[in-house]
């Protein structure tokens, strides 16, 4: 069982001279839905409100075969993202939300735990997150993706503090290139995913939109491109990057603390095509649509 926890969110998709269409989103959420389409057993710890927003979340994760920890209903109203489209299709977003998480345990059946974006780093929910990485480290695989939110970030030394102190309990660390640009303005992105590997992580993947990503072993680089595609909109194309990297790590018995320790540059190839390949498939149509097996 993989468990993630995280916000569950309304996006609000907006493009000049067009209505907003309304679908459901929010990091860690996509990434339960990416997994749960392709079969891996994914249970998502979560909050959202009683509200006709958050039928629309219960629905769509139940459709994808993501079971809920607990309850995540409460008496506050289901979070949004507005997302505004440029003619390329990229997205930039505004929030109203908020996040904190029902007071209950994971499954005992989970082998890893993944985490990340607003809900590692947004108050009062964020401190819970970090006391589950510690709870879980050791115990389970940890994978964590800061999906940085320049907005709501707050103070950069703050973040970049949080940021390591998550990436010191996980096993694999995954950012983009942009996130890493915003924590670290003043260094290459290889030296940061080199600083994060000495911190704890067996890997470290870096992806950098249709310039393809990288995954940082102790032992070696492994470059993986872009799958070209016509691009509709980038949104979620980051997390179903991250639910095909894990689904990709599951397949082959390598989503183990074990296993991730030993990972050969050979071994993760097929991962991080696994995880560019359902990137693409998620670029080539509207909002956070990950893809199924058989479409």
């Amino acid at each position: 069982m993989i468990s993630v926890v995280g916000e569950a969110l309304i996006d609000v998709l907006a493009t000049d001279g067009a209505p907003p269409v309304v679908r459901p989103g929010g990091s860690p959420l996509n990434v339960a839905v990416g997994l749960g389409r392709q079969g891996v057993p994914v249970a998502l710890l979560t909050r959202f409100g009683a509200d006709p927003d958050g039928d629309v979340l219960a629905a769509h994760l139940r459709d994808s075969g993501v079971d809920l920890v607990g309850d995540p209903r409460d008496d506050l109203p289901t979070s949004t993202a507005t997302a505004r489209l440029d003619p390329s299709g990229t997205a930039e977003y505004t929030f109203r939300l908020d996040w904190r998480i029902p007071d209950e345990p994971l499954p005992e059946t989970t082998t890893c735990l993944h985490t990340g974006s607003l809900a590692a780093c947004l108050a009062p929910g964020a401190d819970r997150v970090l006391d589950l990485l510690r709870e879980w480290h050791g115990r389970a695989v940890i994978s964590y993706d800061p999906n940085i939110r320049p907005s709501l970030m707050g103070d950069p030394a703050a973040a970049r503090q949080r940021v390591d102190e998550c990436a010191a309990l996980a096993d694999v660390v995954k950012a983009s290139a942009d996130d890493i640009a915003w924590l670290h303005p003043e260094l290459p992105v290889d030296q940061v995913a080199a600083g994060w590997l000495t911190l704890g992580p067996s890997l470290v993947v870096v992806t950098r939109g249709a310039k393809g990503a990288t995954g940082y072993l102790a032992d070696g680089t492994v470059p993986q491109a872009a799958v070209p595609v016509e691009v509709v909109d980038t949104v979620g194309a980051g997390d179903a990057f991250t639910s095909g990297l894990l689904t990709g790590l599951h397949a082959r018995d390598l989503l183990t603390r074990e296993a991730l320790g030993s990972l050969t540059p050979f071994q993760l190839a097929p991962a991080l095509a696994d995880a560019a390949a359902s990137a693409a498939a998620t670029c080539a149509r509207p909002g956070a649509d990950p893809p199924h097996p058989s479409r």
